[in-house]
């Protein structure tokens, strides 16, 4: 099945709207939280329906916390 757009009204005229509302979240994590991250996503965002998102998992080369300078591990909290 695939997602369908929805339809709308607009100063009286019926309109198809195929553009779907998405959300794309970035979350940098150390290690140690990874997991329990990704179990949180899963856990709010189920609803067992098409269109539940996906869950994609990259390494971060370096972050630098501006304000203070920190790098790596510590910028990111």
């Amino acid at each position: 099945m695939r997602k369908k757009g929805y339809d709308e009204t607009y100063r009286g005229v019926q309109h198809t709207v195929n553009l779907l509302k998405k959300l794309r979240l970035e979350i940098a994590v150390n290690e140690a939280y990874t997991e329990r991250t990704i179990a949180a996503i899963c856990e709010g965002a189920r609803s067992g329906k098409i269109g539940d998102g996906k869950i994609f998992v990259t390494t971060l080369d370096e972050c630098v916390r501006i304000r203070t300078g920190e790098r790596g591990k510590d910028a990111v909290g």
